[in-house]
């Protein structure tokens, strides 16, 4: 089983999205072993979006992923890190498909809805940055056995 990281950003929040996201998520068969719900520090924006440091949105990325709550979560499923990002659908919700995420909600690349990550040393270096060891919980499904083939 693969895990990845995932935050409801706060145009989703505010838009009382966070239903509909999990609901997706959780019929999809991953498992959501992390959660909280938090407004982000700047501290925290900074060390998230480093990547992005001194292109021209930077500013505005911080401003914004600041501005209201977040859920942030960890998922755990097969091949998680992928499927989710299909789910999720393109940054750009203008190419996102229908009936993924985006392609369903968002309508602008500013305000996207959800952050997944993009690859497996992303996912570990969000996953540490947004979560202790002890916050992420080992459990079974009862429908494992469904889902996946034994």
């Amino acid at each position: 089983m693969e895990r990845t990281f995932l935050m409801i950003k706060p145009d989703g929040v505010q838009r009382r999205l966070i239903g509909k996201i999990l609901q997706r998520i959780e019929q999809s068969g991953f498992k959501i072993v992390a959660m909280k719900f938090l407004k982000v520090s700047q501290e925290m924006a900074e060390k998230h979006y480093e990547m992005h440091k001194g292109k021209p949105f930077y500013e505005g990325l911080i401003k914004y992923i600041t501005s209201g709550p977040v859920l942030a979560m960890i998922v755990e499923g097969e091949n998680a890190i992928e499927r989710i990002r299909r789910l999720v659908g393109s940054t750009d919700p203008q190419k996102a498909e229908p009936g993924t995420i985006r392609g369903d909600f968002a309508q602008h690349i500013g305000r996207n809805i959800i952050h997944a990550s993009d690859g497996k040393e992303t996912a570990e270096k969000e996953i540490n940055l947004w979560f202790k060891k002890e916050e992420i919980v080992e459990y079974g499904m009862q429908d494992d056995r469904w889902i996946y083939e034994s």
